[in-house]
């Protein structure tokens, strides 16, 4: 399993994945999810990937190595799309491409194709922006209303993340509570482990502010476990017991 999680707030844009991959409980590896673009002051790409990992391997490959514009004939990478919004189509295009050339062959040996994938950043000139591109290379953009996506084994951590983010959340406190999302997931699903990536991206900063991979020797991270779980058991013991079946 996977979980990822990318929160846009008024000051930038938080994303945060684990690195576990398991295809069967004796083959778990370890694989980065979160992968960095950036070519400072002109633009600032951060892509969290689930699924298969064949299938998110071989669309970053092609997003790296580049598909023709059928309107220009010119060959365009990530590096050269003029958009944040064209950058989500072209993450689309990347993936019904991988899955022309293997989509057919998965299904018939029973390999599904999955593949769900995290775009967030800015290109100069536009604003930052954060999407969710499914499988078949469609997409949902995050809002003010909604201001984080999460892709993988997202249950246990959203709770968090629904009563506590905000799109006026400051940076810091939405990284620490990504983090706490993130501690939530770790506790409750084998699937999800660590090391945990960070990005934090400043908006109009146009570069990686924050990149910090955190593993089981991280002091902070293990305050802020240590942190949480006190907080949460004194705050239900601080809860009036329920009146119902006393005597």
């Amino acid at each position: 399993m996977t979980y990822c999680v990318g929160i846009l707030v008024r000051d930038g844009l938080v994303m945060l994945a684990d690195t576990r991959t398991n295809a069967g409980l004796d083959n778990i590896a370890t694989y980065r999810k979160l992968h960095l673009f950036q070519n400072d002051g002109e633009r600032v790409i951060a892509i969290a990937t689930a699924g298969n990992l064949a299938v998110s391997q071989s669309v970053l490959n092609v997003l790296s190595d580049g598909l023709e514009n059928p309107e220009t004939g010119k060959i365009e990478t990530i590096h050269t799309v003029s958009s944040m919004f064209k950058v989500a189509q072209f993450v689309g295009r990347a993936i019904r491409e991988v899955y022309r050339i293997h989509g057919k062959s998965m299904e018939q040996q029973a390999a599904a194709f999955d593949v769900t994938m995290l775009i967030g950043g800015q290109v100069k000139g536009g604003r930052l922006r954060l999407f969710m591109v499914y499988s078949a290379g469609n997409f949902i953009e995050a809002t003010a209303d909604t201001p984080y996506l999460q892709i993988g084994e997202h249950k246990y951590g959203k709770p968090i993340l629904d009563r506590a983010i905000t799109g006026e959340t400051d940076l810091s406190e939405t990284l620490k509570l990504g983090l706490i999302s993130m501690d939530s997931t770790l506790r409750s699903n084998l699937g999800v482990g660590m090391p945990i990536d960070i990005a934090v991206i400043r908006r109009d900063g146009l570069k990686i502010e924050t990149s910090h991979r955190i593993d089981e020797s991280d002091v902070y991270f293990a305050d802020l476990r240590a942190h949480w779980s006190a907080a949460l058991r004194a705050a239900h013991q601080a809860i009036p017991n329920p009146p119902y079946g006393r005597d």
